[in-house]
């Protein structure tokens, strides 16, 4: 009777052995697949890739996110310059070689990324304070109950930003922007505290006359 008891036991521990394997292997697989990018792929990961390639003269088409025909082209361009394998699909090595790194990593530097190229095109020529400042703006958004919780929410909240609507977001990022999002990133704020600011010259709402004023740095006021 004992020797079936301990028979038993081992059976258990077998088969508990083998479900915590499976089920590692399921989750190894799952975390390559998040970590590999590839024609139908969408998102702001794609973005990302798509940004870096436009910036660095592989890819002419649309940054929308959106991984289409001419996206595995520049991406194919792209490795065969780079001595990589050119499938055409964004994995491992292509994302070490775009300066993405993990997943992990590719979340960050996605969130680094979204706001240089915002703060590039809303405050491209502003003092640099004043770059760092429409960083902040973002990120305060991001810490406010009355907005999205996340940069890329704040950021594609319809009407939020300018350069959304005409196109300047897709421009090349200026290199001050990219420290600029770093600083902001790290805590640095210039504006105050502020969730709001703009171009008085260009202003054309008459609601956000409204908001208290913090300060203003070079052409831009900064509001609560």
């Amino acid at each position: 009777m004992g020797g079936v008891c301990m028979d038993r036991r081992r059976l258990i521990l077998a088969l508990a052995l083998l479900f915590a394997v499976n089920i590692g292997l399921i989750l190894a697989a799952q975390q390559a697949q998040a970590a590999t990018y590839r024609q139908g792929s969408t998102g702001e990961q794609v973005r990302v890739i798509q940004t870096k390639l436009k910036n660095w003269g592989y890819y002419d088409g649309a940054v929308d996110g959106v991984f289409g025909s001419q996206t595995v082209q520049a991406v194919k361009y792209f490795q065969r310059k780079n001595g990589l394998t050119a499938d055409g699909v964004v994995g491992p090595a292509t994302l070490k070689a775009l300066g993405m790194g993990s997943s992990v990593s590719t979340g960050q530097e996605a969130s680094l990324d979204l706001l240089a190229r915002v703060i590039s095109a809303e405050a491209r020529g502003e003092p640099y304070s004043g770059q760092v400042a429409v960083g902040a703006v973002i990120l305060n958004r991001v810490e406010h109950p009355s907005f999205p919780n996340t940069i890329a929410g704040v950021v594609y909240q319809p009407g939020a930003f300018t350069c959304m609507v005409d196109g300047q977001i897709d421009q090349p990022v200026a290199e001050s922007a990219v420290r600029a999002a770093r600083e902001a990133l790290n805590g640095a704020d210039p504006s105050g505290g502020a969730i709001y600011y703009f171009n008085p010259a260009t202003a054309t709402s008459s609601w956000i006359w409204s908001r208290p004023l913090i300060l203003q740095i070079g052409n831009h006021r900064f509001c609560a």
